[in-house]
């Protein structure tokens, strides 16, 4: 079996890795999912004992009548929005003590015991998306139908299932996230339960102002195109509102500027009321309010502003035990992202956070960055902080109860662990070994050190001649490629054990190096983006002067990094002699506006800005070898991205290549296809710089 076989059997070896750990609020119990090999798609539910380390199996999908219902719609959006690639369980809910365990298969809603191990299913209105149980334990909202609906739990199964409300139109959903807070701004869901169970806070999304896009199979000819409501950037978006809906059917609106404040960022509701995040569509401006659930009435708590951009972080808002807000601020004097608790910054200059994990008690966990190629856990309390994970790796955590499990990559080890801090217990990662041991060379590059991964063929000595160089980037905002995690290179070793020497760099724009760092390309992707992925490629050629031939250079990315890839031949031949685009954004017009807006403005106000950032206008110049692969299915970066391309690079009477793949979307989780891919990106770069 080949390296690309297995990692496509394997999802990339994330099949059997724990994930998805939520603990008991006495820290007795870890509930997580995990499939049952590193080859099974099927993703179970488990539980574990603190004390004791044992693990329980409580759902195993295999064993459940599901009868022959299809995966509904919205589930197949949230786990395209999530990149979820597995099946099975993959998300679950639970009451406050858990007790109990909510999840859907193929859209009927099951309920697991996790103290007697036993699971049941719930007639409940099929399809069910996203059931959640209240915080008591004796009833599940869910939703179905575009609205919310409740059933109450019994002895024997669910009564008394209702809707709570109406959608007015078919334009009009409760309770479900709309397609940019769950692309662009990490909200998945759309309604939370009252910490009583009385009532719950339900986001209602009128999607009448958002332009309609269609979706076609042409492998499919008889099957009509798919309508999507698309916002391109520059035109409206969903009209996202909150709803207070009591479990008796009383209905509540929630009150704030929703014309200077359309997009609604998060939401929580614990014992001391309701919080809600709002943001501005042009992004500089953020508002915490709290919210009376007697009125619907909204009070200012906390605004965050900066005449750029205000970052979304993961797990703000929280509150601690004593009432303290928990929060982030970016101080432009340190370029620092630091914690705050109570208005107080407590983390140190420097010190990047990521994400705040969990709150428990008054101790907070949260992940940041002191080295941008490492994730560190750390907590803090009232006595101070405390790092948690240690060695070079990229962590993260969850904590209750008193109890912390603790999960990460580390550079000198394969394997995801996964441990309870404090203790020998473990939960066992059951992923595939891979057939590839990465040995990967971390770098600073030129002026702006930027962070550079170089990976040459296994074996590899000074005099066996020079490679073809691959650089490999993503390239921009919201991800980074440079980790210090074996595990993240094993793509990159096989490629470049087929005789390429791959290099891959995080430039100006990606996470983790402060808010200044990830600013410095508003309004120019080009520019830095580009003269970054060049230094480092410089940098890796001197370094390795034996091995690298800068005269035979590819670059292949996909989604931003395809856009790169297809920028790089089109405007720096003279560095990039072959480019593999896969999935580009060619025209930044045709993406969403929350992601667009944020980096490149209002199309409205600044046109010369996406000009410049078009590469159609670019076919022209086109005289190096160029393959482009597009999902016809994508409803992320549509497929009219590379077809517009296309059609510039023909009627400038330029040679490209397209792959279009049929069925798929912006994922290839797809076995054969994301097995092939790899090897035909090979085949093409290697005629390309022969």
């Amino acid at each position: 079996m080949s390296f690309p076989r297995q990692s496509a059997r394997t999802r990339r070896f994330t099949l059997g890795v724990p994930r998805g750990f939520q603990i008991a609020p006495d820290g007795s119990r870890v509930v997580f999912l995990r499939s049952r090999g590193g080859t099974d798609p099927v993703t179970c539910l488990w539980t574990l004992d603190v004390a004791t380390g044992e693990e329980r199996l409580i759902a195993d999908p295999r064993t459940l009548d599901t009868g022959e219902a299809r995966l509904p719609a919205e589930e197949r959006a949230r786990r395209e929005r999530a990149r979820e690639s597995a099946g099975g369980i993959v998300g679950y809910a639970t009451d406050r003590d858990m007790r109990l365990a909510a999840f859907t298969l193929a859209g009927q809603l099951f309920v697991a015991d996790l103290e007697a191990e036993t699971v049941r299913a719930l007639d409940a209105a099929a399809p069910v998306f996203d059931p959640r149980p209240d915080p008591a334990g004796r009833q599940v909202a869910y939703v179905s139908g575009r609205t919310v609906r409740v059933i109450e739990l019994g002895q024997s199964g669910g009564r008394n299932d209702r809707a709570l409300v109406q959608p007015e139109s078919d334009q009009v959903s409760y309770g479900l996230a709309e397609f940019i807070a769950a692309e662009e701004m990490g909200r998945m869901r759309g309604h939370w339960w009252a910490p009583d169970g009385g009532s719950l806070l339900v986001a209602r999304v009128d999607e009448t102002p958002v332009g309609r896009w269609h979706i076609a199979d042409p492998a499919e000819p008889a099957s009509a195109p798919t309508e999507i409501a698309y916002p391109a950037a520059g035109t409206p978006n969903a009209y996202v509102g909150l709803v207070l809906l009591t479990v008796d059917g009383r209905r509540t609106g929630v009150a704030w500027d929703r014309g200077e404040f359309p997009y609604l960022v998060n939401v929580r509701w614990d014992e001391r009321g309701p919080l809600i995040v709002v943001q501005s569509r042009d992004q500089r401006v953020m508002r915490l309010l709290s919210v009376d659930p007697s009125n619907g009435d909204t009070g200012l708590v906390h605004i965050s502003h900066d005449p750029v951009w205000v970052d979304i972080v993961s797990g703000v808002p929280a509150r601690t035990k004593a009432g303290e807000l928990v929060w982030t601020t970016d101080d432009h004097e340190s370029d620092t992202r630091r914690l705050t608790v109570g208005g107080t910054a407590v983390t140190p200059a420097g010190l990047q956070v990521r994400a705040v994990l969990s709150v428990d008690g008054d101790t907070v966990l949260f992940s940041a960055s002191e080295e941008p190629t490492e994730i560190h856990v750390w907590s803090y309390s009232p006595d101070g902080l405390t790092r948690l994970t240690e060695g070079s790796g990229v962590f993260s955590g969850s904590r209750s109860g008193g109890s912390t499990v603790l999960t990460g990559s580390r550079l000198d080890h394969p394997d995801v662990i996964t441990w309870v801090a404090g203790s020998d217990v473990k939960i066992a990662s059951l992923a595939e070994s891979p057939m590839i041991t990465p040995s990967v060379e971390l770098v600073r590059a030129g002026g702006h050190a930027i962070r550079t991964a170089v990976v040459l063929p296994t074996g590899w000595e000074p005099g066996a001649g020079r490679l073809p160089v691959l650089m490999d980037p993503y390239g921009g905002p919201h991800a980074q490629r440079v980790v210090a995690a074996q595990r993240a290179y094993r793509e990159a070793q096989w490629l470049a054990d087929q005789g390429f020497a791959v290099v891959i760099a995080d430039g100006r724009g990606t996470p983790g190096r402060g808010p200044g760092w990830e600013r410095t390309i508003r309004g120019d992707f080009v520019g830095p983006v580009l003269e970054d992925q060049i230094a480092a490629l410089e940098e890796a050629a001197r370094l390795h002067p034996d091995a690298l031939d800068l005269d035979r250079v590819g670059i292949r990315g996909w989604s931003f990094g395809g856009w790169l890839a297809a920028l790089a031949v089109l405007r720096r031949p003279d560095v990039f002699h072959a480019g593999v685009a896969g999935a580009p954004v060619t025209d930044w017009a045709l993406y969403d506006t929350h992601y667009t807006e944020r980096y490149l403005g209002h199309p409205g106000e600044e046109p010369e800005t996406y000009a410049r950032h078009s590469l159609l206008s670019d076919a022209p110049k086109l005289e190096r070898p160029l393959l482009i692969i597009h999902g016809l299915a994508d409803d992320n970066v549509v497929a009219a991205h590379t077809l517009r391309l296309s059609a510039a690079l023909l009627a400038a009477g330029r040679p490209h290549t397209v792959l279009p793949l049929s069925g798929v979307t912006h994922m290839t989780p797809q076995e054969v296809v994301a097995e092939n891919l790899l090897h035909l990106q090979v085949d093409f770069l290697r005629k390309s710089l022969s």
